[in-house]
């Protein structure tokens, strides 16, 4: 998005959060015949765009306690 990396605020781990993910989706492509229907980088650029593009959609719900860093933490 062409954003200076001063911009990531780290934060806490939400509650429950995997450490990691494994994912191998070699059984699906082997038994079922599965196949990506779109290359992840390209589908994440695509994604980002709509959302750059389509603000009106998301802005409304975008509140100051959604965007928390630590949401969790907070009294709804």
């Amino acid at each position: 998005m062409g954003k200076d990396e001063s911009l990531i605020e780290l934060v806490n781990d939400r509650p429950g959060h995997d450490v990691r993910y494994s994912l191998d989706s070699m059984k699906a492509r082997r038994e079922l015949g599965w196949r990506p229907k779109y290359v992840f980088d390209k589908a994440l650029e695509a994604t980002v765009k709509w959302y750059v593009e389509n603000e009106w959609w998301w802005r409304p719900i975008a509140t100051e306690k959604v965007l928390h860093p630590t949401p969790w933490k907070l009294k709804w």
